[in-house]
């Protein structure tokens, strides 16, 4: 007896009810609601019975499904399992659209996602900076997938050994990147941008080719005489550069300082652990002890009640920009320091100056002192002894300037902080 095929039209599958309804040679209409219709389409291989899904209706037409009910049925006829067949032509697909994911779409969509977790719109720009010039033009229209060793060597040899700092962040950059990648199944194997057991072995050591380069900074021997000066400036950007200099701090820690983080009773402030450069690993925030000068400085500030911020900038609601001390230093005349440099300048004076032990300097900076072991232990933050140390660099920084070329003397009070 013939088999009756095609039974079902367009108008049947529309009122079908709950239930299996065949169209023939296996393909069915399977009805779990109203709005649940999809179709179904089941045979047997090597006597076991097996079904297999074709897409939902009306989505899937009723002729597109028949076409792949007789496509499926060929391939039945010639051994082939069409559950295993889709299952490969899936997995092509795939391929095929992760092959269509380039480095510079996969580089976007690290940084949206990074985005909330990076300290400030310097550190994207400084990202976007680097891939754009170095990164894009040899690997930023390649697929991630296609990216190997010898591409990512390609974007570092040109700068590795005359701009070393660039290449070793960008190198940073594209692994984070590929990580990425990998993670959300845009490629697969190792990582080509992988410093150990990779490039290691192909490029030589910044360690060996490199110098650390350090901010310019003020000897300290001419600091009372910038002080002064600075002092004399009426403007928010000093007031802020004098902040910074007397907590000894970074320059987005202060620019970025809410009147909440400060505690008039003890005179402290304290610097929330994400404002902190290295915020991943450090266990808490950062009290700063407050000298005299500094809560003085509190009290001149100009304010606005729109304004959170304590140095506030021109622009509503938000405030004074690190631009805005270049600028000052350059007016001031002042081209052999930068504002980090002056936590140089701080650290050059304690150790000449004073008595007072390296790990309280350390901890004065909010450097991370000892290995993962003394850091477990270590739970104080010494802050009674630092608030000396930094009453005695204020001091310096209030006292007189001397003529350049002076002797200078040991100051006492901070020899006598540090018994």
């Amino acid at each position: 007896m013939a088999k009756i095929i095609n039974r079902l039209t367009d108008l049947k599958a529309r009122k079908a009810g709950l239930g299996l309804h065949p169209d023939g040679d296996g393909l069915y209409l399977q009805v779990r609601g109203a709005a649940a219709k999809s179709w179904l389409y089941r045979f047997m291989i090597d006597g076991k019975a097996r079904a297999m899904g074709l897409g939902a209706y009306p989505a899937t037409s009723l002729e597109a499904a028949r076409e792949d009910r007789d496509r499926y049925k060929r391939l039945r006829q010639t051994g082939q399992d069409p559950i295993e067949i889709r299952k490969q032509e899936l997995h092509e697909a795939k391929s095929a659209n992760l092959k269509a994911v380039t480095f510079t779409t996969a580089a976007l969509e690290y940084m949206a996602a990074k985005a909330p977790q990076w300290g400030n719109e310097k550190h994207r720009k400084q990202w976007i900076q680097t891939l754009r010039t170095y990164a894009d033009p040899i690997l930023g229209e390649l697929s991630v997938q296609a990216i190997d060793t010898a591409a990512v060597k390609k974007v570092l040899d040109p700068i590795w050994t005359t701009k070393p700092e660039t290449a070793s962040r960008l190198r940073g950059r594209i692994e984070l990147i590929l990580d990425y990648c990998q993670s959300i199944g845009y490629r697969k194997g190792d990582n080509p941008a992988r410093w150990r057991g990779n490039l290691k072995d192909l490029m030589p050591s910044l360690d060996d080719i490199s110098e650390v380069e350090n901010h310019p900074a003020l000897p300290y021997q001419d600091l009372p005489a910038f002080m002064e000066k600075l002092r004399a400036e009426q403007n928010v950007a000093a007031r802020a550069l004098e902040w910074i200099i007397l907590t000894a701090t970074r320059a987005n820690e202060t620019l970025k300082a809410l009147p909440g983080e400060i505690d008039p009773v003890e005179s402290s402030w304290t610097i929330p652990k994400v404002r902190m450069k290295g915020r991943k690993g450090r266990k808490r925030p950062h009290r700063v002890p407050l000298p005299a000068r500094a809560i003085q400085l509190l009290e001149i500030l100009p304010r606005d009640a729109e304004n959170p911020f304590l140095f506030q900038g021109q622009k509503r609601g938000k405030h004074i920009s690190d631009g805005a001390l270049r600028v000052l230093l350059v007016r001031m005349g002042v081209t052999n320091a930068t504002t980090h440099g002056f936590r140089s300048t701080f650290r050059t004076w304690a150790a000449e100056q004073t008595r007072f032990p390296r790990d309280l300097l350390e901890k004065a900076l909010a450097h991370v002192v000892g290995d993962e072991t003394e850091q477990a232990y270590d739970r104080g933050d010494l802050f009674e002894k630092r608030r000396k140390l930094m009453q005695a660099w204020a001091g310096y920084c209030m006292s007189k300037p001397m003529a350049r070329g002076a002797k200078v003397i040991s100051i006492g009070a901070s020899l006598a902080a540090a018994e």
